[in-house]
């Protein structure tokens, strides 16, 4: 076993947060990169994240009597050059840790940051390019290691906010179908650069967004229609207010609730319901060595 995995699987014998490395060496097309990591507090979104070359998860595991056996990914937004971290990410994983499922909040790479405010006309696949293989890698690393953390490899989705959902909806329709997520919830995201094919037989995708959305609602409604026309029926909300970005912000508006709605979708799926066998729940994980 390398020293990757050792240090990955006694980190994650507890049930705090814990944070790893999605790749056991630099991560591939970034190993020239020198930018600084950048981390901003207090912002009008929450914490902020910038300038990230190592991409990593943060584990928030539930206490084992209120293990579901499932596991969620959260990628959260912010254009593919930076991450609300906090807003989309944390407040997310904490919600979801005290409902028994397990949480990794996705830190991925981003295009380095050069110039203040938003980008004007990014390319998006070009920026989130990274960022959708490091969702890739990290559902396989999470599957590889469903023992250590006490979930099912057949019970992990992923869970995209903005451009968070770019990333996630790259991973869910990869080519590789045994390589995609089991679920995927896109929270005001989707392909916000040339629309992909669609697979047939994608899983199970949840979808919600408000009417007053004016930066994200045109593509995440091509999006849904592109779904539709190739056969695939998500499950998706549309809420009267809420803006872009409204993620765990309480505004008194209806977006207010979408975590329920996606947390009663969940358990229509069957996902937080506990297994009869509570223990080694990873059994059909691979290279858990």
């Amino acid at each position: 076993m390398g020293v990757f995995a050792i240090g990955l699987l006694a980190a994650c014998s507890a049930h705090a947060q814990t944070t790893v490395k999605i790749w056991p060496g630099a991560a591939p097309g970034s190993e020239h990169e020198t930018q600084q990591e950048q981390v901003v507090h207090g912002t009008p979104v929450g914490t902020v994240v910038l300038d990230v070359t190592t991409p990593t998860l943060t584990a928030y595991l539930p206490e084992p009597a209120k293990a579901t056996g499932t596991g969620v990914i959260i990628a959260p937004g912010g254009y593919c050059v930076a991450l609300t971290i906090s807003l989309e990410g944390e407040d997310v994983a904490r919600w979801l840790q005290q409902r028994g499922i397990a949480a990794f909040v996705l830190k991925y790479r981003l295009k380095e940051k050069k110039q203040q405010g938003i980008p004007k006309n990014p390319d998006m696949d070009a920026a989130c390019k990274n960022g959708i293989a490091d969702a890739i890698q990290a559902i396989k690393l999470v599957r590889q290691h469903a023992t250590q953390w006490n979930i099912s490899p057949t019970r992990v989705g992923i869970l995209g906010f903005s451009a968070g959902g770019m990333v996630a909806s790259g991973a869910l329709l990869q080519p590789d179908a045994a390589a995609r997520p089991d679920f995927a919830a896109l929270i005001y995201g989707a392909p916000f650069g040339v629309m992909p094919i669609i697979p047939p037989r994608l899983p199970p995708v949840f979808m919600a967004w408000a009417q007053d959305d004016d930066v994200a609602r045109a593509p995440v409604v091509k999006f849904y229609d592109t779904l539709m026309a190739a056969g695939q029926k998500p499950e998706v909300h549309i809420y009267s207010g809420g803006g872009h970005g409204f993620g765990m912000r309480r505004q008194g508006t209806s977006s207010d609730h979408w975590i329920d709605d996606f947390d009663a979708w969940l358990a229509a799926q069957g996902w937080t319901k506990q297994p009869a066998r509570k223990t080694k729940l990873g059994d059909r994980a691979t290279g858990s060595s």
